[in-house]
Formats: C-alpha cells, structure tokens, sequence
C-alpha cells in the first residue's frame, strides 16, 4: 500500500478517485505541529534551534497517518507546491521518523492544478524534499516569532493597552497610519473650473477652459469666485471656432492572468471581497480542481493551457479576436519566489463553476485569463481645441472612442480611486466649424486629500514595497482587525488610537524594523535561503544580534520616560501651532494648566497638568486639539426630586454613567447607546437610577415583572425567564398586557436556537440533503444542518449566502468536530490511564502544555 498525504479532506477525497486501488490518501488537516507560544522555543543562543510541539487537536490524524503509515510500502507526500506546503510535508515526515513509523521509501510530489492528468503526471515524477525550501521557512518562522515573543512584552509592559507587535504587521498598520496622518494634516485649497456646454450637429458635448487672457489654465490656477465670474463672463461673451482636431490612435493590452495579489485587488474592487474572503473561496476552487493553485507570484500559463485558451477565444469569437502568436508574460513582482503557474481555470471550455461567491470568483478568473490570449483593444482618442475671435481664450473638450474592442469586449481591469478619463463621445467636427455654445458654468472645488487605503490599494502598495507575500497578506490584514488597531467602514482602512500609538511607539523606539527599506531588504534576504544563495541561521544572526540589544534597552526604560518622548515626538500631531499663535498646549478649561501625553491603565490620552484640581482630558485620537468628544469632568445634571442629591454625569472604563451619591451607598447607572448624551436630561438620569422597574405582578403566577437594562440591552424578567425589549424607551412605557405577550413570545422561541425562527431556510445540503437554515445566535449569524452548526466569518454577509457556502462551511465544521470531541471530558476517564503508556511508547513530545497555554499567548504575539 501506498500512502498519500495532503493538506485537506476535499483534496484527499478528490485525489484518491484518481488514483488506483494501491493508493490510500489522507489529510493533515494543514500544519500538523508548530513552535509552542513560550520561551525558548526558539533557542538564539543554540543555532537557533526550534522545539517543535504537535497541534493538541491533530492527535486524531496524527494518528490516523501514522498507523497508516506503517502499513504503508511508499509514503507520497503531495501537499501544496509552495514553502508552506513543503513545510507541512517536512513536518509530517519528522513526525512519522520520530514515531518510528517512515516508511523505507519517501518521495514528494507537486501538481498545479487537482486534475487527473495534472495528479498523474506528478506521480510519475516524484522528488526528494526540497532543503532550501524548508530552510526559508524556518528561517521566517523563527524570525516572527523572535520578533512577536521578544517585541510584544516590551510593548504590554511599556504601553498599556497596546496588544501586539509582528515583523510584517506592523510595518502594514504603519502604512494605514501614516496615510491617515496625511488627511489630518491635509489643507484644502479652493479653486474652480469654467466649463461650456457645446453642440454639434445635435450631439452636445462638454468643453473645459484651458487657456484664459493668453495663460493657462491649471488645475489651481483660478482659486476666487471673482476670478471665475470673470472668466466665465469671458466666456460667455466670445465666439469661439475649431482651431484644431487632433485624433491619436491607442492601443491597450490585456492584463496577465491573475497572480496571487493581483487576484486579491480585483476581487476587492469588483466584487467587495476581503483578502482572506478571496482566498477561502480561492482555496476551496482549488480543490474542487476548477482552478490552478492559487498561492503564486507568476503570470505565465502552460503551453497547453495557452493553447486551450485560444481554442475557445475562437469559438466564441471571430477570427480577429485571437493574436497571430500567443502572449508570453513575464513576472514584473519585486522578490517573486514562486515558479508556479498564474491563477487559471483548468478547463477553459467550462465557463462557470460553483454558485454564489464561488460562482463570482471563478468568473472572474476565467475571464480575466481568457482575456489575456485575446486580441488588443483599438481606441481612438480626439482632442478639439476651440479659440475666441481675440485668441486669447481656449476651450477643449476631449473624447474617447473605442475602435475595436477586443479584450475588452471580455474583460476590462478594474482600477483604485481612477478618476475620469475622458472617455466621452465627441461629434464629428472639423477644422473652422463653430459648435452652438449652449450654457457656462463656473464651478467650485476643493483639492481632496489621499484616499483611505482599501484592501485592494494596501495590498498593492505592500507588494510594490516588496514588503511581506502575497501569500500571506490576507491573514497579516486580518490581525490588524483582529487586534482592533484598524477599523472598515465603507471599505476603507481607519487607523484606531491604539494602532496610532502603536505605530507611534515603533517609529520612536524601533524605526529600522518599521522602515519600509529594512523589511524589504530582510525579504530578499529570506528570498535568498529559498534560492539556496544563503544560510538560514546567518541571516537570523545579522538580525537577532541588533534587535536583541534593542529591546533589552528599551525594556529597561521607565513607562513615564516612555510616555515623555511619545509626547515630544507626537507633538506636531498632537498640539499643531495655532492660526492666532497662542500656545497649543493650553488647557482650555483652566487659566494656567499644560496639555500633555499621559499613559493610563487603559490606554493613551491628553489630560492637564493641573489635574486633580482640573479634570480636562481627551482621547489621544484627536489631533490638532480637537475637543469635539473631551472629557472635561463630572458634570452634574441637576438634584435628584425626591433625594436632593446630586446627578452626576460621569466617565468611566466602560464608557459614560450616572452617579448619584458617594462611596459604596452611591447609585451608578450606565448610559443606554440608543441615548446619546446630548439627550441626557435630569429626568432621564432620575429614570435610569430608578431601575430596575417593576411592571407589575404576572396574572397567572402572581409573580413580578421587571424591566431593566442588561449586558446584552433592555429586557422583561419574570420567574427566570427573559425577554427582550426594543428600545430604552420601552422600559418605561411597557405595560402588563404588553410584558405578558413579550414574555411568552420569548417563551416559544426558547432560550436556545432549537425553538427560534431561521432568518432563512437555505436548502437541502447537497451532499447530505439535510436542511441548511441561517440563524440569528448570541455570537452572531451561523448556519446549521441540526447536527452541525458553524459561525459565519466576519467576512460572509448573511444576506449575500449563497447554499453552497454554507454547506461548505457546516463540511468544514465538521471536519474539524471529531479532533475536538476526543479531548472532551468523556473518554477521559476509560481511556486516560490507556493512552499515557501509548504517547510515551510513541515518542511523542508532551501535548498538555500546548492546549492550555497556546492559544492565549500565541494570539498575543502574532
């Protein structure tokens, strides 16, 4: 028998109808061990030698693989064609060697794409493991993890609030912040355009000012309404004739086919996905064998593919669709490391593949590597310029036309924050001709700051800096989200306070290892132990023999001499000069106190140096003195009715409350969301220290209903059981009938989905014809079969779910299910004594530690 291991069960299941009745295929599940999340697994002082530890939830397929394994004449290795799948192969290879279970013959195989013939081919032309390869990755392992585990205590210790800190992501949320340090520092400049709106043979067309009293035009040359008025006045009153038509033939090209990065942008700008959206579906297209391997630098495609691809252009199209030769592409991409394939269907005669976002993204690749053997795009491009009677006023209106479509008629390259390009159809006009100048307009405008980075533009420019892989943008942006340092909104990165002073703290204490240079320069490096041109352990010395000094340094500083050099040099953004030259770092509360940059339990902010006595703070996220949202102290609302006390509007941890009296007898109440603080009034706050409220007694048990604000918002409470309501408002206003009806709606829903209404009924799932339903849960959305639930990722819009979707994640679910059932409590007590002797015989390392301490720390120091 022969045994074949790659990374998924989809893979496996596929790749073993190809193969003969000799083979047996099994799945690792991904990565099967990893370096534990504490000291010393990374050891600088020992040629960097690595304790790896196995994953606590792979015990099942660890040992699935390895009984197999021993049974097993020939172990295949077939996981994914790139570093990682080459690490994940060399990571099962030494578990099995240290089980005792290799067998006698091990060979590696790679495929580009999961067809049949592309499976066969590469098992008729097996190899060994690939050194270089595995070298890279450990040397970029290691080398993340001595910067997470060696930088991110320096920062929890130094920096309250701050989460972690990583070799490619913080040179990312870098670029986020500094983009956003250009808005804020961003002056608009007014200035305006004069336009006519002309006529020709009754086509009308748009006519902009470009030369005006002999001089021309910039884009900020006229920047006051007079002069606008005037030279709209100029305008109006001139005759104007066709000084000159000029036409320029254009031609425009194909885009290559997709590689990794590229697919990443367009799939982000065309079709709203996020990087690791993209690469799930990417991911699971791939294994179903509809597309090539979708982890690659390169643009270039197969001989035979190329050829397929021609074959269909000409089915579909006319003869003058199809190039005389074949385009031959070459990668332009800084540091590109893969020799694989660009991203392509595996069969170009199948137009569509999976439904919804599989279906959506399968197009995509498909028209954009058809459209790259297809013929040029023809256009012609037309530019008129039209002078007054006296010469000294030019208008010129320009035009598009699109000759021959080509490409273009497939496919067309989607672009970031493109403005217009004058693509408008113009009339057929001559030389000499006077087109009826129908009306003038003289239009203000404001020069616009840099866009926001969207994730297609910052993957864009991380790749142009040659910083990080295309490979792993899509996780290294999701750290960003995940440690709340950025935020989306329509699309847009928004740097957060916490990534600001993050970036900040970086940039003042560790400036080389966020330079943009160093990190790429640290790339090629790594790039250069795949190529076999450098010695892993060498260039992990060059680096840790500064870094180490580094934060020891740092380390050694106390917070407030920290917090002293962040304000002084934050202080251009913090406290910018003022227009009337008075001092920026006045309090504006008090007469003599100073604004500075003090460190809190929870984070950054600005606070006066007068403080007790002066209780002005703001939030560390407003630049320029913004006081829009300061805090400038306890406010008091007013005397409470019936108390005489005082209600105290307050801040706290957790956002604003209410506080009535002092020291343990005092009342707090926190401030409803659905009541913003403007409404705060004193009979609100008399409301709200009010609660909870009783509504009366139940008519069939006798028992209380209260209302009250709860963790999770406003609810009815009677005899245990809970109900929402929808508003604050409603506290106060819900009578008895109404409570009573809430109660026992909430009652049938139950207290669990079981009884609660699907926001959808989805289908039957296609593999097990079990009804797929969406549902709303605590957590958030998830699907489920009855026997199989799974939470939609952040990514998936609920609304958007297609069924093939959601039976892909309740398979994926439940892939994982069987790992996770094993560790549980139940076979704990028949089986524990049995396993130990067996773990030990096995010369497996411990597993324990690694369930309980790995996940906490490792998230800490992505």
């Amino acid at each position: 028998m022969q045994l074949v291991i790659v990374e998924s069960p989809a893979k496996a299941k596929t790749i073993e109808k190809y193969l003969g009745g000799d083979f047996h295929v099994l799945a690792s599940y991904g990565h099967i061990r990893d370096l534990p999340a504490k000291d010393g697994s990374v050891d600088p002082d020992d040629g960097f030698a690595m304790s790896w530890e196995n994953y606590g939830d792979k015990g099942k397929q660890l040992k699935a693989i390895s009984d197999a394994a021993k049974k097993a004449t020939r172990l295949i290795l077939a996981t994914d064609p790139d570093r990682e799948g080459e690490a994940i192969s060399w990571h099962v290879q030494e578990v099995l060697r240290a089980k005792k279970a290799l067998p006698a013959v091990v060979d590696r195989v790679t495929f580009n794409a999961i067809t049949k013939a592309a499976v066969l081919d590469a098992m008729a032309k097996p190899r060994a493991l690939d050194e270089d390869l595995i070298d890279a990755y450990r040397a970029r392992r290691a080398l993340d993890y001595l910067v997470g585990f060696t930088l991110s205590p320096v920062l929890w210790r130094k920096l309250p609030g701050a989460k972690s800190a990583g070799r490619v992501q913080s040179v990312a949320l870098r670029l986020v912040v500094e983009r956003e340090r250009e808005i804020e520092s961003f002056v608009a400049q007014e200035y305006w355009s004069v336009a006519a709106e002309m006529e020709q043979d009754g086509t009308a067309f748009t006519a902009r000012l470009v030369r005006w009293k002999g001089e021309k035009i910039e884009r900020l040359t006229i920047g006051k309404e007079g002069d606008a008025m005037a030279a709209k006045a100029d305008v109006e009153a001139g005759r104007f004739t066709v000084e000159k038509v000029e036409t320029k033939p254009l031609t425009r090209n194909p885009p290559p086919p997709f590689t990794t990065s590229t697919l990443q942008q367009e799939a982000a700008r065309k079709l709203g996905f996020s990087a690791s959206h993209t690469m799930r579906i990417a991911q699971q297209l791939y294994e179903d064998g509809a597309i090539t391997y979708m982890r690659t630098d390169g643009v270039q495609m197969d001989g035979s593919a190329i050829s397929a691809a021609r074959k269909a252009i000409a089915e579909r199209y006319d003869g003058g669709y199809l190039p005389e030769k074949p385009r031959q592409y070459q990668t332009k991409a800084k540091n590109a490391q893969e020799a694989h394939e660009a991203i392509r269907p595996t069969e170009f005669n199948r137009d569509k593949a999976g439904s919804g976002d599989h279906a959506r993204l399968y197009d995509l690749v498909f028209k954009r590597a058809l459209a790259s053997q297809m013929a040029s795009a023809r256009l012609e491009r037309t530019t008129i310029d039209m002078v007054d009677g006296s010469g000294s006023h030019t208008l010129r209106a320009t035009g598009q036309v699109v000759i021959f479509p080509g490409f273009l008629a497939l496919y067309e390259e989607g672009r970031d924050d493109s403005e217009d390009d004058d693509s408008k159809l113009l009339p057929r006009i001559a030389q000499g001709d006077a087109p009826a100048k129908k009306k003038v307009t003289a239009d203000q405008h404001f020069t616009q700051p840099p866009p926001r980075y969207s994730e297609a533009s910052l993957v864009k420019r991380l790749e142009e800096l040659g910083i990080g892989r295309p490979s792993t943008y899509a996780s290294t942006l999701q750290v960003l989200k995940d440690r709340d340092y950025v935020r989306i909104e329509k699309n847009r990165f928004f740097a957060e306070e916490s990534g600001r002073l993050v970036t900040a703290f970086l940039e003042r204490f560790f400036e080389r290892y966020v330079s943009y240079d160093f990190t790429a320069g640290l790339e090629d490096q790594l790039d250069d132990v795949s190529g076999g041109r450098a010695q892993w352990q060498a260039v992990l010395e060059a680096f840790w023999k500064d870094f180490k000094p580094k934060t020891a340094e740092v380390m050694e500083q106390k917070p407030s001499d920290i917090t002293a050099a962040l304000d002084k040099f934050l202080e251009p953004m913090l406290f910018p000069p003022r227009a009337d030259g008075s001092n920026p770092r006045a309090c504006p509360l008090c007469a003599d106190g100073q604004l500075s940059l003090r460190g809190g339990r929870f984070g950054a902010f600005i606070a006066c140096s007068n403080y007790p006595e002066c209780k002005y703070t703001r939030k560390f996220g407003q630049p320029g003195g913004a006081d829009g949202g300061a805090d400038t102290g306890p406010e008091v609302l007013g005397q409470h009715p019936e108390t005489g006390q005082d209600i105290v509007r307050k801040s706290g941890r957790f956002g604003p409350y209410i506080e009535m009296g002092e020291g343990k007898e005092a009342k707090r109440g926190s401030i409803p969301k659905d009541l913003p603080d403007g409404e705060l009034t004193l009979d609100w706050g008399v409301k709200l220290l009010s609660l909870p409220r009783e509504v009366g007694l139940h008519p069939e048990t006798g028992l209380p209903i209260v209302a009250n604000i709860g963790r999770f918002g406003p609810y009815l409470l009677h005899d245990g059981k809970y109900g929402r309501l929808a508003n604050t408002a409603e506290i106060f206003e819900v009578g008895m009938n109404s409570a009573v009806v809430k109660l026992a709606e909430a009652a049938q829903r139950g207290p669990r989905s079981a009884g609660r209404e699907p926001l959808k009924v989805l289908g039957a799932h296609p593999r097990t014809e079990l009804e797929i339903k969406l549902m709303e849960g605590r957590y958030g959305a998830y699907v489920t079969d009855g026997t199989t639930n799974a939470t939609l990722p952040k990514t998936v819009d609920k609304d958007a779910l297609t069924l093939e979707e959601a039976a892909q994640l309740i398979d994926a679910r439940a892939a994982a299910a069987p790992a996770k059932k094993g560790a549980k409590k139940k076979a704990a007590p028949k089986k524990a004594a049995a396993k130990k002797p067996a773990a030990k015989k096995d010369g497996e390392t411990v597993k324990k530690p690694a369930v309980k301490k790995a996940p906490a720390k490792k998230k800490a120091a992505e």
